[in-house]
């Protein structure tokens, strides 16, 4: 069980998060349903009702490893839609090894989308975005199992 919940991460300040990801590993390439939530203005009181509203279209990520890909669940309902595919490779940030979810060639939606990924606890991953290669102020946690 992981020693910081990824709601946890809404009081951390944007410096704080940003040294978490990049102090942490990229992990194993997670597998299965994972439960999300978005982080914007963590630090703030701003954090929590942005979480809140996001949490009504996006609720997190269902991956299947052996197959590199992901979905993301979406709609108050989770239906699965918005497909990437799931490889580790180099972050954009630092060069060190992370876990990416490419849009570029499985979303017509979200082509101009990458994510990366890393382990921050065990089963918790926080994420950064990136739009047409441009860095997002937003990023998002995931916990599986």
């Amino acid at each position: 069980m992981p020693t910081i919940a990824a709601t946890d991460l809404l009081s951390y300040s944007s410096v704080e998060l940003e040294a978490r990801f990049r102090s942490a590993p990229a992990g194993a390439i997670p597998d299965g349903p994972a439960e999300g939530i978005a982080l914007l203005r963590t630090g703030t009181r701003l954090a929590r009702p942005f979480a809140a509203w996001a949490r009504t279209g996006w609720k997190g990520k269902t991956v299947d490893a052996a197959g590199g890909r992901l979905r993301n669940r979406i709609t108050p309902f989770g239906v699965l839609a918005i497909p990437a595919a799931v490889r580790e490779d180099a972050s954009w940030i630092d060069g060190k090894p992370c876990i990416v979810l490419d849009y570029s060639r499985t979303s017509r939606v979200a082509r101009w989308v990458r994510d990366e990924i890393r382990e921050i606890e065990p089963g918790v991953y926080l994420g950064v975005v990136f739009v047409r290669r441009r860095r997002l102020p937003l990023r998002f946690a995931l916990t599986f199992g």
